[in-house]
């Protein structure tokens, strides 16, 4: 997966835990979060935090903050200072806002009229800019860029109507809910409970995990009363590590309390009438885990299905099909089981070296990839190769691959991708596009060939029957003078009539991205947030905005 702008993201991942029954807790809770934080390693490798409480009242909070891989940032010792609390949230970092520091480093904790609460944060607010002034209208300073601190001081702040001898949290998240449509998910901790937040449109995942005795992990036998304690997790991956069972999504706008006693359902915020759901596509491409599940089906399926479906919408005649590790490789082996072709690595990763999407500036990703892949020269060299990634995002690692692969002796590189070439990020995106300009003349001479899998064979892929599916990032896919180029490329040895001829199309295309961007970027300022792919009838999806356009199979 690649991208030259450092653009779209909110790989971040959250984690929480309760101890059931009587407290103080034989559960080692620090433990538990630990183990259920490296879990969700693969969404953020910035930073990563603990905070964890007694549950008494008033409640002792711990706080433990580093930056790094969570082995990096909490040493066994940092585990010992945290073991006597019975609940606690944590956080891994990917900042979408804020700079890679520790001070931006969550969960974030703050000191209210009623005691202090812990928010951790996954996603990115739509209106931050609006609600920071708000927040600073109410004379409250905010130490750090990040949004998550916006969400945790909006929290603190008193609303008009309530009362002040005693905090009405759930009231107080409702209101941010109706003031920041999304995207989030949060887990808000105060005195001796958690709450789970998920915006009304379900756009970030958020599940509840069942803590069980392990020789019932696995048996139909473990009812209400073998529970030893409640998980809340981005993702069901980090359940299997723990010890705990799968027991279900928190909802779209839904406001979950899970405490000794056990979880409540307290409230659903409801979207506006007309409003589907907006789950974010990217998480199933290659945000998540494999092995993780969302809306009842694992993520490794809907990969191989889109794989398998890229075979039929991009047949290659190649001698081998492989992949870029590791997100990829379940749509790899879908596309060679469809088409026939033997799969076959010709990559090899180092593992020790982070997911170049996620490294916090382009130098780190570009310098990533470098170090991160190794040519299985014995496994290609002649041969004509089907190399399957998730998608083209930033353009970091598909040049340097091509490059590696040709160098060790490959016949022809094709490079099918589940997604398309994104040229824009979501509309509630960071920071800016950069050119790809520069990109359209850099290839390796070499046969090379891109096609992409349809987006409405995305969706359908996703098997999802009524729901739906968030598609911002990727609303302003195509811009026929860029994907030109991109979609089949083959370079020659160049002679003096191509140079000139790269050169003037360098000019002109660079010229032809830059006003189509600020005409897309101009009128996407002007379009709803939800912008959604919308399953209607079977073969037809349509994607809808404030100026609704369709795509029809």
């Amino acid at each position: 997966m690649e991208f030259e702008e450092s653009g779209i993201g909110e790989e971040c991942g959250v984690f929480g835990c309760v101890s059931a029954g009587e407290w103080p807790t034989q559960l080692e809770v620090a433990q538990v979060l630990s183990l259920g934080l490296v879990a969700l390693q693969h969404r953020g490798q910035e930073s990563a935090g603990f905070v964890t409480s007694d549950g008494a009242s008033p409640p002792t909070y711990t706080i433990h903050k580093g930056m790094g891989l969570v082995s990096t940032a909490f040493p066994p010792e940092a585990l010992l200072k945290l073991r006597n609390g019975n609940l606690g949230i944590c956080h891994t970092r990917y900042s979408t806002t804020g700079n890679s520091e520790l001070q931006n480093c969550q969960p974030f904790v703050v000191d209210t009229l009623h005691g202090q609460i812990a928010v951790a944060h996954n996603g990115e607010l739509v209106n931050a800019d609006a609600l920071r002034k708000k927040v600073m209208r109410h004379g409250v300073g905010l130490s750090t860029s990040s949004d998550s601190e916006l969400i945790t001081q909006l929290l603190a702040l008193t609303p008009p109507t309530e009362e002040l001898d005693g905090p009405d949290w759930v009231a107080r998240i409702k209101n941010i809910m109706t003031e920041t449509p999304t995207s989030y998910s949060l887990l808000v901790m105060f005195k001796d409970v958690i709450y789970a937040v998920r915006d009304p449109y379900g756009n970030r995942p958020l599940c509840i995990g069942r803590l069980v005795p392990i020789y019932k992990l696995h048996s139909s036998g473990a009812g209400e009363e073998d529970t030893e304690g409640w998980v809340v997790s981005s993702e069901s991956c980090s359940f299997q590590s723990i010890g705990a069972k799968y027991y279900r999504e928190v909802l779209p706008g839904e406001i979950v309390q899970i405490s000794k006693h056990g979880v409540k359902s307290l409230s659903v915020v409801p979207r506006p009438e007309g409003d589907p759901p907006a789950f974010c596509i990217f998480e199933y491409v290659y945000f998540a885990r494999p092995d993780s599940i969302f809306e009842g089906q694992m993520v490794y399926t809907v990969r191989q299905r889109c794989g398998r479906r890229l075979a039929i919408e991009a047949p290659t005649d190649a001698d081998v099909v492989s992949t870029v590790p590791e997100s990829a490789t379940p749509a790899a082996l879908g596309y060679a089981q469809q088409s026939g072709l033997p799969y076959i690595e010709v990559l090899c990763k180092n593992r020790y070296v982070g997911r170049t999407f996620i490294q916090p500036n382009t130098r780190l990703r570009q310098l990533g990839v470098a170090k991160k892949f190794g040519a299985l020269t014995d496994n290609f060299a002649g041969k004509r190769v089907v190399l399957v990634d998730d998608s083209i995002v930033r353009g970091n690692t598909i040049s340097p691959i091509i490059k590696l692969l040709k160098e060790a002796g490959a016949k022809e590189v094709c490079l099918p991708s589940i997604l398309h070439i994104l040229l824009y990020t979501m509309t509630y995106s960071r920071q800016c596009i950069n050119t790809v300009a520069h990109d359209l003349g850099s290839r390796t001479p070499t046969k090379v060939c891109k096609v992409n899998l349809r987006v409405d064979a995305i969706v359908n892929r996703t098997g999802i029957h009524g729901e739906h599916l968030c598609y911002t990032k990727f609303q302003l896919l195509i811009v026929f003078p860029i994907i030109l180029p991109f979609l089949v490329k083959r370079i020659k040895p160049q002679t003096s009539t191509t140079r000139w001829f790269g050169a003037l199309w360098k000019i002109l295309s660079t010229k032809i991205i830059l006003g189509s961007l600020t005409i897309l970027r101009n009128k996407c300022k002007q379009t709803r947030l939800s912008h959604v792919v919308r399953r209607e009838t079977p073969g037809s999806v349509c994607l809808s905005s404030a100026g609704d356009w369709s795509l029809r199979k």
